[in-house]
């Protein structure tokens, strides 16, 4: 099987209202359909620049933007689900704060399908400012994305750095793995880059991860942010030498595009020179955790 994915470099804009934010979705979902992708991939946060369009007493507090924010998810679901029905394609809509009846804040990204089937993937482990300073807690469950263009997962940012929650994907099944980002810093970007291509290296699949970009100095969650899109697989059988198998232009904001065998992943798996994934478990101390599997 053969699948074209996008990746988003995508900027944090100072959205003025949700129409305009609306047909920036619709323009930039609009845009990877017509470069005949299937699966787009949007960045973790990414709907942070809505808090805009609220009052500067909502924008520049981090408590009452996850309040504002979250608020909307149902609106903003819709309108994703609304534009893959249309375009045929699978979605991961830029991550959001969303708090919950009891009162925790969790950051949420969500798979929708062409059938407007929505799905969501929790971030199970906060970085320092997401635990210090935003109060956002960590989700439990690692799930797996059943679709007709084939299982993935969704490993958010930080999540990215801890190599057992891409095992539980791998163990459930997947060949791709995708990435949400944000990160303030080159470093920032580095280490979550770095984790991507050693998740591909580990678990011989793709992993696709997509960043915010530009500055948003009103913003006080998403005020710098720093990336390049990236696809990244096992330098093994069958894919690059360096293991990169497409780069988008450091902190543009652009879609990358990249052609999927994911045949090629069942061969490098069997065939190749080395077999991380089939090796994993002779570690000393192995272990995994379980992934849900979900239809989408």
């Amino acid at each position: 099987m053969k699948v074209r994915v996008a990746a988003a470099q995508y900027p944090i804009d100072p959205i003025a209202s949700w129409e305009a934010y609306a047909e920036k979705i619709a323009r930039w979902v609009g845009e990877a359909a017509g470069n005949q992708a299937q699966l787009l991939v949007f960045p973790e946060y990414g709907a942070m620049e809505l808090a805009r369009s609220f009052s500067p007493e909502v924008w520049s507090d981090l408590q009452q933007s996850i309040d504002f924010i979250g608020g909307l998810r149902g609106s903003i679901d819709t309108l994703h689900a609304e534009l893959a029905e249309q375009h045929q394609v699978h979605i991961v809509a830029a991550s959001l704060p969303e708090r919950t009846e009891d009162g925790a804040a969790y950051n949420v990204a969500r798979a929708i399908s062409p059938k407007g089937r929505i799905r969501e993937q929790r971030k199970l482990i906060m970085t320092r400012f997401e635990r210090e300073e935003w109060r956002v807690q960590g989700g439990r469950d690692v799930t797996v994305f059943d679709s007709r263009i084939g299982m993935f997962g969704i490993a958010i940012c930080y999540d990215a750095e801890f190599p057992l929650i891409a095992r539980a994907m791998s163990e459930a099944g997947t060949a791709m793995i995708v990435v949400p980002s944000c990160t303030d810093s080159l470093a920032g970007y580095y280490r979550v880059r770095v984790a991507a291509q050693a998740r591909a290296l580990e678990n011989q699949c793709y992993v696709v991860q997509s960043p915010t970009v530009g500055e948003a100095p009103w913003s006080p969650a998403v005020d710098n942010n720093v990336g390049a899109a990236g696809v990244f697989g096992p330098p093994d059988l069958g894919f690059p030498d360096n293991g990169v198998v497409a780069l988008g232009a450091m902190n543009e904001p652009m879609w990358l595009y990249a052609d999927l065998d994911l045949t090629s992943v069942t061969r490098v798996r069997l065939e190749g020179q080395v077999l991380n994934n089939k090796h994993w478990r002779e570690q000393p101390g192995a272990a995994t955790l379980r992934a849900n599997v979900v239809e989408l």
